[in-house]
């Protein structure tokens, strides 16, 4: 069922908008706090920095096949609309309820929390006031969103060149400090005593066979990869923003290069100035670094920048979200009122409203935490069958040509836009390490691995439930 034609999307975002949204969704908190989990799992600073070069390959591939998807399918939803084509309504449904139930409204909360302990800390407020911060940031950047993409993508412009320009004033730092001959070695071993023995046990526990190297990289890749990951938001807004057959992949390939670029520099300048075994026991990498080489106002400072770069991520989540559900909506597998348009905003109101609401929900109720770590590995299931769609959209191209027919729905046509550079190894390449990072989760942790699969499932029935309604809805109103 489709609801009628109303208000649709108003072609807003320009090719430096959608930059800053993929570079947006990609940092957040991870560059801060991550490489310390790397080091940790991998135990030298060679090891650290290939482990993000690995990363930084598998994202630039994932980045590839999104541009392509993106160029196909300039549709709203983004992977939801790429799995309702290529694999029915049903996976497409799952994701879509995964982001809402958990993924993208338990992130909402998270992240908020997280930004409002800097914000707190930062002001020296009262650690009570915490949680009405968070809900406060949910509802105000809820409300600018409500009002149109364009006020949206101006904050996110401007929070993602501040997050920038932090990650910015840490790399100089630890370039100026390298200039000034700073030895890294003494920057290591200053550390203090409790980084010192740390560092040693760090040092104790580096893989010494190749299997157990092996197995370590394969775990540092998970920190990794999360903290790459991100770039497929940009996908949600593709019918808000302009030429997207022309500009979407650019502003993925774009972003993902910068993000590769500062994340590959960012850990440069931690393990100049702390050492691998220092990185590896620091529980603050970024906070630590800036300490060493800058002093308290270093610290000061890079606390504020991932305050403003979660704040920015914050906002990424809460603009790109609402128009996953409204696309389900609009198909007729949800709540048919969140398909509706502001007749004048032009933006998916109803939807973004419901996202704030069960976002603050999990806020206060504090469970956010508990039902991430439950589906985190849904999050890759998905990326993975998102790029395999790209499978299915040659293969049904190839058919096309081969039968000589026309131009048919779901990208059976000739595709005469972007083409993900070396197809077909760099999706099979990216669905491979989404197979990874999903075998790893579970292997990790199979009890959340099984409660995160019951509450996808608990999906099916309501997408039956909103299906069922919407061909009676649909038969009632043929037979007037």
């Amino acid at each position: 069922m489709s609801i009628p034609s109303g208000p649709t999307y108003a072609r807003r975002l320009g090719l430096f908008s959608s930059t800053m949204l993929v570079v947006g969704g990609i940092i957040g908190a991870g560059i801060f706090l991550n490489p310390a989990i790397v080091a940790q799992r991998v135990g030298s600073a060679e090891r650290t920095l290939f482990a993000w070069v690995i990363g930084a390959l598998i994202a630039l591939a994932g980045a590839l096949c999104f541009a392509e998807l993106g160029s196909r399918r300039p549709r709203v939803g983004g992977g939801y609309a790429y799995l309702r084509d290529a694999f029915g309504p049903l996976p497409a449904f799952l994701y879509g309820w995964a982001l809402l139930l958990v993924m993208a409204t338990g992130a909402i909360a998270a992240v908020a929390v997280t930004f409002a302990r800097y914000a707190v800390a930062l002001a020296g407020w009262p650690t009570d006031v915490t949680v009405p911060l968070a809900i406060g940031a949910i509802v105000l950047l809820s409300a600018v969103n409500y009002v149109g993409v364009r006020p949206g993508a101006v904050v996110q412009n401007v929070f993602t060149i501040l997050k920038l320009a932090a990650l910015g004033a840490l790399i100089v730092a630890g370039l100026v400090a390298a200039l000034s001959a700073v030895p890294a070695a003494a920057a290591g071993a200053g550390a203090g005593a409790g980084a010192v023995g740390a560092a040693g046990s760090a040092t104790a526990l580096a893989p010494q066979s190749l299997g157990a190297l092996v197995r370590a990289l394969g775990a540092a890749l998970v920190p990794v990869l999360f903290a790459y990951g991100g770039w497929q938001q940009s996908n949600f807004v593709a019918e808000e923003m302009i030429a997207p057959e022309r500009n979407l992949p650019r502003a993925i390939v774009l972003g993902v290069i910068i993000v590769v670029v500062v994340y590959l520099l960012a850990n440069v300048t931690y393990l100049a100035a702390l050492g691998a075994p220092g990185l590896a026991a620091s529980q603050a990498p970024a906070a630590d670094t800036m300490r060493r080489l800058a002093g308290p106002t270093g610290a000061t400072l890079i606390s504020a920048g991932i305050a403003v770069s979660t704040f920015g991520f914050l906002n990424l989540v809460i603009l790109v979200s609402p128009r996953v559900y409204q696309a389900m909506a609009e198909d007729g597998s949800f709540i048919p009122h969140l398909a509706r348009l502001h007749p004048r905003h032009r933006t998916p109101a109803a939807a973004i409203v419901f996202q704030c609401a069960w976002a603050i929900l999990l806020t206060l109720s504090g469970s956010y935490g508990a039902l991430l770590d439950w589906v985190v590995f849904g999050d890759w299931i998905f990326f993975g069958l998102a790029v395999a769609t790209l499978f299915v959209y040659r293969r049904r191209e190839r058919e096309a040509a081969g039968a000589s027919a026309p131009a048919g729905a779901g990208g059976a046509s000739a595709h005469t836009g972007y083409r993900a550079l070396g197809y077909p190894v760099t999706p099979a390449l990216f669905v491979a390490a989404a197979a990874f990072v999903v075998a790893s989760s579970v292997l990790s942790n199979p009890g959340n691995a099984l409660r995160g699969t019951l509450l996808l499932a608990a999906g099916v029935p309501v997408f039956l439930f909103w299906r069922s309604r919407a061909r009676r809805a649909a038969a009632a109103v043929g037979t007037e």
